[in-house]
């Protein structure tokens, strides 16, 4: 790591049952893990335990807890963020997708693409808002000197508006960056800026 500030790990939580679903979640449904998610979660560890990392971040919502539970019992230093925590999707959390469901969610989406980024839903949060406390977040995890190696658990539509900070692009770039649960973008960050080294990785889900 001499060459390199920092190296960032940066995956999405397992799954839960609401993933199974196709229940939205958001920042206000703080579900468990479902057997899979585990299970998910475990096979991450077994492949990448080998690596020294100096400080785990996750959100504040337990799924990205229990995803990485693992690694924080090693001893690994642990800290929530709020900045990490999923959008809310206001008035969609807790419902199961129905035609009037996805057709608002196209709608909110395509606003999103057309650079709409103050656009939410009832309730919930828009991508600029989001970035606002993700910018806090990523300022207050870079001003750490000592840690080098990290590793970062969250959630599936705030990593990939995170993804558009750290390559620094505009938000309607959000959907470029896939995500299944547990999907690995490793980031190199020197000099000011970040390089992705790894895009949607999944290798280590390939025996479940």
């Amino acid at each position: 790591m001499s060459a390199i500030q920092k190296r960032f790990y940066i995956i999405r939580h397992g799954e839960t049952d609401l993933n199974k679903n196709g229940i939205v979640q958001g920042r206000g449904v703080d579900s468990d893990l479902n057997a899979t998610g585990r299970a998910q979660g475990e096979a991450f560890f077994k492949m990448y335990q080998h690596l020294p990392f100096d400080k785990i971040y996750t959100s504040t919502l337990k799924r990205t807890h229990q995803t990485v539970a693992s690694f924080i019992k090693k001893g690994i230093p642990w800290e929530q963020l709020s900045g990490l925590d999923e959008l809310a999707w206001g008035k969609y959390e807790g419902l199961a997708s129905t035609p009037e469901l996805r057709s608002g969610f196209k709608k909110l989406v395509e606003s999103w693409s057309l650079g709409h980024y103050d656009v939410k839903i009832e309730g919930g949060e828009s991508p600029n808002e989001v970035y606002i406390r993700q910018t806090a977040a990523l300022k207050h995890v870079l001003a750490q000197k000592d840690e080098h190696l990290i590793l970062i658990c969250m959630h599936g539509r705030a990593m990939r508006l995170l993804m558009c900070q750290l390559m620094n692009q505009s938000l309607d770039k959000m959907d470029e960056y896939p995500h299944q649960n547990t999907s690995l973008y490793i980031l190199d960050y020197e000099d000011g800026k970040f390089e992705m080294q790894t895009f949607n990785s999944l290798v280590h889900l390939q025996n479940l």
